[in-house]
């Protein structure tokens, strides 16, 4: 299969959600990480990393960038491990899906930064309410404790809203509060959370 090193940073929940890929993928990868709180670690990055982001995964001489690519990538190199759903129609959804949390959800992710200290409580930003209703919608719909009932890369991406929302103290009703929670108890999930509070320094741990 040959070498697998993803190269992640401080703070990055880009980063997060690969190595969750990474994990469910059943591979043996190593990490690098950088301190983005540190201007030299920075500079150094910017030399690095083909677009001077995290995370990038290299895979015996290629270099492959952006948390969707990798998890894409990760799909076609171990098929059986059925990352995205057998199905076409749930395949195109799920894919859908990631698109949609990748590119979309600006508010929510502005209004409401990630940290990774004791959960607070706040009124839900009148700003973020579309997005979060947007939510509601896509999460009423998964079939159990993972969307398509089995754990993959849609749950993975999701993983990370569903702790950030309830940093805030927003825990969002019926079904889709259900699905909430379970990626919450993910074990995959509690194991990300444990490596990065480790690794991200203090001033991750508060709310900004």
């Amino acid at each position: 299969m040959g070498s697998l090193v993803l190269t992640v940073g401080t703070g990055s929940t880009w980063a997060m959600r690969a190595a969750l890929v990474l994990a469910m993928s059943g591979l043996e990868w190593q990490e690098q990480v950088f301190d983005l709180e540190d201007a030299k670690e920075l500079q150094r990055l910017k030399r690095l990393a083909p677009a001077g982001l995290v995370p990038w995964l290299d895979h015996d001489g290629v270099r492959i960038h952006d948390s969707l690519a990798i998890a894409e990538f990760l799909h076609e190199l171990c098929p059986a491990r059925r990352l995205y759903p057998e199905a076409r129609a749930e395949r195109a959804l799920a894919r859908s899906l990631c698109a949609e949390l990748h590119a979309g959800f600006r508010q929510i992710r502005t209004l409401l930064p990630f940290f990774l200290g004791a959960p607070t409580r706040s009124e839900p930003p009148v700003e973020a309410i579309g997005e979060l209703a947007r939510l509601q919608t896509i999460w009423s719909q998964a079939r159990g404790p993972f969307y398509f009932g089995e754990a993959g890369i849609l749950d993975a991406f999701y993983a990370v809203m569903a702790y950030r929302l309830a940093s805030y103290g927003i825990q969002l009703p019926g079904q889709a509060g259900a699905y909430q929670q379970a990626l919450l108890a993910w074990p995959l999930w509690q194991q990300t959370l444990v490596k990065a509070r480790l690794q991200w320094p203090a001033a991750a741990h508060q709310p900004q």
